[in-house]
């Protein structure tokens, strides 16, 4: 599989490692750490180092309950650090993580590369127009409800029909607007118990045949350091093991907070 970045046709048969850059104060585990261009510029020069493809920026904290913030102040986070890094690495490839339309659009106008949408187009109604019209890789994720209720009491009479069914109906409505490169997210945490989480991970070889490359968003979860009674800062460990199994069942891109674990996994996976 390839996506087209920037006019240049991006492999993806070698899985790839999304590192990512979080610019919010109040994320589940990096939130607030980054604070000046020096901690953005160094932060995005050692996952680059670490071989990261994609440095994925989020303005907008999508964790459980999280605060709703203004389309305003989003952009004001997001666009002086996505032309920053512009400026100090040409070559980068940014993922801009926001459900909003304008965001996106003015981010991708700045040198961005790639949509990351945790709403799957549900949150604003102009985002697939918006994309067909950019021509950029969307990726786009599951989710049920918003950050706000999304974990208070998520139902599915089974949650891997549902979500396969949810992502044949956008794809298909994309596909209308000819937007070619749509990459999928099952959404991890995102209006999902535990054992829901589990199950899609369990399944995930099944969403191959949307025909989409697959990313797996599981770092540093709660589904992770919930079920060994640990916390998010020690949940390294079960981090590997969880993007282990999801490129055994097919991922092509892992986001992550530790990009050198990642790619790790990816060189031994891939050996295989």
């Amino acid at each position: 599989m390839t996506i087209n970045c920037k006019g240049t046709l991006l492999d993806l048969i070698t899985p790839r490692v999304m590192g990512i850059l979080n610019v919010t104060p109040d994320s589940f585990f990096d939130g607030g750490k980054y604070k000046n261009e020096y901690d953005f510029l160094a932060q995005t020069e050692k996952m680059l180092n670490e071989g990261a493809t994609f440095i994925d920026i989020g303005a907008y904290s999508s964790r459980p309950g999280a605060k709703h913030i203004s389309e305003e102040e989003e952009l004001q986070r997001m666009l002086p650090v996505v032309e920053l890094l512009v400026k100090n690495f040409p070559e980068i490839l940014i993922s801009i993580d926001s459900f909003r339309s304008r965001v996106v659009e003015e981010s991708i106008n700045a040198g961005a590369a790639i949509i990351n949408d945790i709403s799957g187009g549900k949150m604003d109604t102009n985002m697939f127009e918006t994309v067909a019209k950019l021509q950029v890789p969307y990726i786009m994720m599951h989710m049920q409800g918003t950050p706000q209720n999304m974990q208070q009491n998520p139902e599915y009479e089974n949650v891997v029909t549902e979500v396969l069914s949810f992502f044949a109906e956008q794809l298909f409505k994309l596909r209308q607007l000819k937007v070619n490169d749509v990459i999928i997210d099952v959404g991890f945490g995102f209006g999902k118990t535990v054992d829901q989480n589990y199950e899609l991970l369990k399944n995930l070889s099944l969403f191959k045949s949307l025909d989409a490359p697959i990313l797996t968003g599981v770092s540093r979860k709660s589904m992770l350091y919930k079920l060994l009674g640990t916390s998010a800062q020690e949940a390294l460990n079960a981090t590997t093991v969880a993007n282990t199994i999801a490129l055994l069942n097919g991922t092509h891109i892992l986001r992550v907070h530790d990009v050198k674990e990642a790619v790790e996994a990816v060189t031994i996976v891939n050996q295989l």
